[in-house]
């Protein structure tokens, strides 16, 4: 059977492997983050297709390579052995476009059968905080290790959080001020915080921000 062309092409793919979280761009400007999770349980492989409950099980399943399917799919090799799964563009985007209403569906489905998803990594996280630059001057300490929140899980959450523990301080962690690296890796937004990690925090200017309020 000859495949149909795909309407959709993709132009970049991006794994952000500690994040659990594929990115795609395609060719009309569309720009969808699937969780690695989503994309397991939404496996077009024959073998999930047919299963007469939801997958379970797979909150912290993560991808362990992509491979090429001709010019029109890949195939996602996922470490919890799963294998046989080939994404199409077209299927990729959907996924996307439609990734609200069928993670809504799939939690139903979770409740129908009583099944309670295990959040991962929930609780309070301790990481270690570098400052750099003027930021470390304006914060008076190079470094601190610090107990941060549950709801504390990202990269983003955790700028705000930073912003909002000393008066004054928001300046300093206002959108694009900073850029981060956790584990001496730059990060993303959505990167995952993790027990342990080491978080650097460099401003992304050599010019400091005026800070009349902060204490």
């Amino acid at each position: 059977m000859t495949e149909q062309p795909s309407q959709r092409h993709p132009t970049e793919i991006n794994l952000h492997a500690k994040s659990r979280l594929l990115t795609i761009v395609f060719d009309d400007g569309a720009s969808f983050d699937l969780p690695c999770e989503y994309l397991r349980v939404f496996s077009r492989a024959a073998e999930v297709r047919t299963l007469n409950r939801p997958v379970t099980g797979k909150e912290t399943v993560n991808i362990l390579a992509i491979e090429p399917q001709g010019q029109y799919a890949v195939r996602i090799l996922f470490d919890d052995g799963h294998d046989t799964g080939i994404y199409s563009w077209d299927t990729l985007y959907r996924l996307g476009q439609e990734k609200a209403r069928n993670w809504s569906d799939y939690l139903a489905k979770l409740e129908q059968i009583g099944y309670r998803r295990a959040e991962p990594e929930q609780g309070e996280k301790r990481i270690r905080l570098l400052y750099f630059a003027w930021l470390a001057h304006k914060l008076r300490k190079e470094s601190e290790e610090l107990t941060v929140p549950a709801e504390v899980g990202d990269i983003a959450s955790l700028i705000r959080w930073l912003g909002s523990r000393k008066r004054g301080a928001a300046v300093l962690f206002e959108a694009g001020r900073v850029r981060v690296t956790i584990n001496k890796q730059f990060s993303e937004p959505f990167t995952k915080l993790h027990d342990g990690d080491e978080v650097g925090i460099v401003p992304t200017s050599p010019t400091p921000p005026a800070t009349p309020d902060l204490i």
